[in-house]
């Protein structure tokens, strides 16, 4: 690679990075949250709602109109836009503490909206760069969000727990490091041209191809499977299965980014017979969840939270492969319609588990099981909001299956990784 393009890619990284930041970070601090300032579930759940909503919102509106956008001017400023976010996060309870959930929603809509630009950008700035193999390159850079997401969460808790809950503002400033890093890295770099055409062919039958529906509910469940667990995780081990914050954090969220980052590496180095891994992830997922509700130990609860990463690893990337394969023609509007796929799923399951657990914690018959089975009724209500999002990724393994034996794929399968 052309050293004039080593700062670029290392500003993409950066950038990538700072998705993993916006996107797992806040979920380490909903429980803090509910102690400080008494957020319900449902509440901390409308959080993730607005934050994968948002990038859903920013995604379509991107990939349907980019010729009205300068893309080196919008992808230079998409981590000034997360240093906002964070900024408005982490200090609008100082400001106005009456109105401590309006700030959390600012922030989150702000730095949501970065996070959709960089998923619209990033991608194609990296393909358009020289390489002589571009495929690690990409690969690469997915996987950056992936092993990013460890971290982030080890050293979120890793803070709380040396410095207390009080001063979760500060680990959120901490934090800005990581998009200002992006900002520095920007300046003065030459982002090579991205093809933006203005409109793609043959829209009307590519709408009516039963097909292209399949495959967005097959990645809308994919991204329910991946991104629910991930944002409830830390929640669940704490509150659900009774163990320490700590364990939680790091050995149940910081885990689970280890096996989604391993899921994929090992896909990318060895990976074949894609319809297969998918079917096969989606249904173990589905199994690990069953696991992590029924299980009586809450270590085996905890490390099943975590095989929901490595299971549910290729359930979005590799639903995209399939059908950006199938209709390779279509240009930007299948990449549009994944990502809200996609999305969709990430923002609305998470919301549901929340609603759900509200709503089972105020249930007499809840209480009465709950005391008979000598748990909490939160705790068993949070095992309730997690097995009713576990048909995601049962319905998910049916669409594969019915993706699968479609003719249009028949023979495919070798030829996709």
């Amino acid at each position: 690679m052309e050293k004039q393009y080593r700062r670029l890619t290392l500003a993409c990284y950066t950038e990538s990075l700072s998705m993993a930041v916006v996107c797992n970070l806040p979920p380490v601090l909903f429980l803090t949250f509910r102690t400080l300032f008494g957020l319900s579930y449902t509440q901390l759940g409308l959080l993730i709602f607005i934050n994968y909503t948002t990038q859903l919102l920013v995604d379509m509106l991107f990939s349907f109109f980019p010729y009205k956008f300068n893309i080196a001017k919008t992808v230079k400023f998409t981590p000034i836009l997360t240093v906002v976010g964070m900024l408005v996060y982490s200090l609008w309870h100082l400001i106005s503490p009456g109105s401590v959930y309006l700030g959390f929603v600012i922030g989150t809509v702000i730095f949501s909206a970065a996070a959709g630009l960089c998923e619209v950008l990033i991608s194609p700035v990296i393909a358009a760069i020289p390489s002589d193999n571009p495929e690690r390159q990409m690969s690469r850079l997915h996987s950056v969000y992936a092993w990013g997401v460890a971290p982030v969460v080890a050293l979120g808790t890793l803070f709380l727990l040396l410095f207390g809950a009080k001063l979760w503002y500060v680990l959120i400033l901490v934090f800005t490091v990581v998009p200002i890093s992006s900002v520095i890295l920007f300046c003065g770099v030459c982002v090579p041209e991205v093809a933006t055409p203005e409109k793609s062919s043959d829209t009307k039958k590519f709408f009516r191809d039963k097909t292209l529906w399949l495959c967005v509910l097959a990645i809308f469940m994919g991204g329910a499977t991946e991104c629910n667990m991930s944002q409830w995780a830390s929640g669940y081990v704490e509150n659900a299965l009774g163990l320490p914050k700590v364990w939680g954090d790091i050995f149940g969220v910081a885990m689970f980014g280890i096996m989604l980052g391993l899921g994929r590496t090992l896909y990318t180095k060895f990976g074949k017979h894609l319809f297969r891994v998918l079917i096969f992830g989606s249904l173990t997922a589905f199994l690990c969840y069953l696991v992590a509700v029924f299980s009586p130990n809450a270590v085996v609860g905890m490390v099943a939270c975590a095989l929901v990463g490595f299971c549910s690893s290729m359930l979005w990337p590799g639903t995209l492969v399939v059908a950006a394969d199938k209709f390779s023609k279509s240009g930007v509007l299948i990449y549009a319609m994944m990502a809200a796929g996609g999305d969709m799923g990430a923002s609305v399951v998470p919301q549901l588990v929340g609603m759900v657990t509200d709503f089972s914690i105020g249930q007499s018959w809840i209480i009465s099981w709950a005391n008979s089975i000598s748990i909490s009724a939160e705790q068993l209500a949070m095992r309730i909001g997690i097995l009713v999002s576990a048909i995601f990724p049962l319905i998910g393994t049916l669409l594969l299956v019915r993706l699968w034996k479609a003719s249009v794929f028949k023979g495919k399968e070798e030829s996709i990784r």
